[in-house]
């Protein structure tokens, strides 16, 4: 009877660590994106933003961009507004859309598909992902500085600082997760920082939070993670072998859709998340 509950316990146990989460693919656009670093998810639109990364920001000064493309993979339209220089990380806040490009933040009226506002980030290098509150307060990482800036009421100042290579921001309620080298990292309101994870392969990049507790992130090199509320992960793909990124990615929550940005490949990939 000893061994029989032993051996009941251990085969609950190894159900209970087995893989829980995995991708089905469903679309893939055609390669006619240039370098797509992000893909964003916007609901009012019914449609994915996604920027179009220059190689060489200092000799393309001006010729990156923001495309749409449909929910089923479609380009809708891979320059719909022109003029930045690197654009990343994307976010929307009730009807503009903010781009992290490089040295700046740029706001884009969606309405009007045209450049608002230009906000420099004085001695940023390489700003890379943006999250936005509830209230409007924009956070946006430097990967290359090792900071995370904020910036209120057009004010820009230094919310995080001495991080190792910040990337993957994502704001809930008064809290900000921050993607760092490996390690999803968690502020509260008072800057306290807790590790919820870490041991993920060094470029983190995506951050998406599916439920309280239970995160999607995505390395540029080509690794994607389900993390728990436990800390621990499941790899939902692995590309580094066939060296195909997957860079800054969307989720559509109603839909357990994750859109993959492909970076070199010039492409996004769209997965339901099972």
């Amino acid at each position: 009877m000893k061994f029989t509950f032993s051996c009941l316990f251990v085969l609950i146990a190894t159900l209970a660590n087995a893989q829980q989460h995995t991708l089905t693919k469903l679309w893939e656009t055609d390669t006619i994106l240039r370098t797509p670093e992000s893909a964003l998810f916007y609901k009012k639109g019914g449609y994915l933003f996604q920027s179009n990364c220059s190689l060489k920001p200092a000799e393309n000064v001006g010729k990156g961009s923001i495309g749409k493309v449909s929910l089923d993979g479609k380009v809708i339209n891979v320059d719909w507004v022109t003029g930045l220089t690197a654009p990343k990380g994307l976010g929307v806040y009730k009807n503009f859309l903010y781009a992290a490009d490089l040295k700046e933040v740029v706001i884009i009226n969606i309405k009007e598909a045209k450049i608002e506002k230009r906000i420099p980030v004085e001695g940023a290098t390489f700003l890379n992902d943006i999250a936005i509150d509830k209230n409007g307060v924009v956070y946006v990482s430097d990967t290359r500085t090792f900071k995370v800036h904020k910036i209120e009421n057009g004010v820009v100042t230094t919310f995080l600082d001495k991080l190792k290579a910040p990337n993957g921001l994502y704001c809930y309620k008064d809290t900000v997760y921050v993607l760092d080298k490996g390690s999803l990292l968690k502020i509260d309101a008072n800057k306290n920082i807790t590790v919820i994870a870490d041991g993920m392969d060094g470029s983190t990049d995506g951050l998406e939070k599916v439920k309280d507790g239970e995160f999607l992130v995505t390395s540029w090199s080509g690794i994607a993670y389900y993390v728990k509320a436990d800390g621990s992960k499941e790899i939902l793909f692995d590309n580094r072998v066939q060296k195909i990124n997957s860079a800054d990615i969307g989720y559509n929550k109603a839909t357990r859709t994750v859109y993959v940005p492909t970076f070199y490949g010039n492409k996004i990939v769209a997965y339901h998340l099972n």
